[in-house]
């Protein structure tokens, strides 16, 4: 297939984006879509709520009303994305579907990058990227769930701990 897959925004009553999300995922596996609709997903954040001096971690989402789907954009998927009990339409001008932007999809955090990392805790890496960049420090922390590392710097004398992204640094030759 020629055209790669991309993120669309559909819209859906408010509180049915999950009955939508099964309902859409079903009539894929139903009718072997899997090539056209790829992901289905409900963008959702966890948050400690307190109430009556208890903890509690309820998951809330992210955009009440709609539903990312990634799929390859044809009239079979557009009928069957349109056509799901509870969706009202795509989000687009006059309901015609647009694409979300490589930058949005990476702001939303639908979609991760994966990095490969070529340094290990206790190494000195070059900051390559930033305010701070051509600092060399020693890795103190790496955490490539959260794409991050912390590197400990010496500044005007001073140990100081930097948090940075990881394609921000890079292993001193």
């Amino acid at each position: 297939m020629a055209e790669t897959a991309k993120w669309y925004v559909v819209h859906t009553f408010s509180g049915y984006e999950n009955k939508v999300a099964t309902n859409l995922q079903t009539m894929v596996e139903n009718r072997k879509l899997h090539d056209l609709i790829q992901e289905i997903r409900v963008p959702t954040e966890t948050v400690v709520e307190l109430t009556d001096n208890k903890k509690r971690e309820v998951e809330r989402k992210l955009f009440p009303g709609y539903v990312l789907v990634k799929m390859v954009m044809t009239d079979d998927s557009w009928y069957v994305v349109r056509n799901t009990r509870g969706c009202t339409g795509f989000v687009g001008p006059e309901s015609k579907p647009v694409p979300l932007t490589e930058e949005e999809v990476l702001a939303l955090g639908v979609e991760k990058k994966n990095f490969v990392v070529n340094y290990a805790v206790g190494d000195n890496v070059r900051i390559v990227d930033g305010p701070l960049e051509g600092f060399i420090g020693i890795v103190e922390e790496l955490d490539t769930e959260k794409n991050s590392v912390r590197v400990r710097i010496s500044m005007f004398g001073r140990e100081t701990p930097v948090e940075l992204e990881l394609d921000q640094a890079e292993p001193v030759e």
